[in-house]
């Protein structure tokens, strides 16, 4: 069974292309697919330049957005999600990732940093339903609500509907791995305004599954 990779990026030039190279060296992944979200960068003619499915939207929609319009393209049963900005992938990473997923031994696998950096270790552990870097089957992944208008809420929405619904899980460590903070991309003053709207947007989601809850 094969896997379709969905990268959602933004401004992601830097890396993105490490993450595609690594991506097309892993036997289970047979379609690789870029969503440049809205990027003024070159992001989406570094992916193209490695020969993977680019969509190329106009407006910075969200990762929430982002994240559904790959995967409405995916031509695989299991769909893996990666971050564009990551340091230190490789391919047993991936594979770690997927396999759980292809053997039907879980339906959705989360990565967790460890002894990459403490500033990305330590976030992931304390908070390790943030994490970007997860393999699911499609069909659970269509189900689940609101993902387009989740934007960075999107990993809770996906945490929440999966322990909603008994859906097993599985956490996969992923070692010596780490990825480029907002602060480091963007600068300590827009990094730390971009980290609170990020939080903003996870509070958002928080709201509207606990208001789901006051009125069962």
């Amino acid at each position: 069974m094969c896997v379709s990779a969905v990268i959602p990026a933004y401004n992601e030039e830097q890396t993105i292309g490490n993450v595609l190279k690594c991506l097309k060296d892993v036997a289970e992944i047979s379609q690789i697919i870029v969503v440049s979200d809205g990027s003024t960068d070159d992001t989406a003619n570094v992916a193209k330049s490695l020969d993977v499915e680019v969509i190329e939207l106009v407006d910075n929609i969200g990762k929430g957005g982002a994240v559904k319009a790959g995967a409405s393209t995916c031509i695989n049963e299991i769909v893996l999600f990666l971050d564009a900005d990551l340091i230190g992938l490789t391919s047993k990473h991936v594979s770690d990732l997927v396999k759980p997923v292809i053997k039907n031994e879980t339906d959705m696998t989360i990565g967790i940093f460890k002894n990459g950096r403490i500033v990305t270790d330590l976030a992931q552990k304390v908070t390790p339903f943030l994490s970007g870097q997860r393999a699911i089957k499609k069909n659970i992944f269509e189900k689940i609500p609101n993902v387009d208008i989740s934007r960075y809420g999107i990993e809770v929405a996906l945490t929440r509907y999966i322990d909603k619904n008994s859906i097993r899980v599985k956490e996969v460590y992923l070692e010596d791995m780490t990825h480029v903070t907002k602060e480091e991309k963007l600068g300590l003053v827009k990094g730390v305004h971009a980290r609170l709207k990020m939080y903003w947007d996870i509070v958002k989601i928080l709201g509207v599954s606990s208001k789901k809850k006051q009125y069962k």
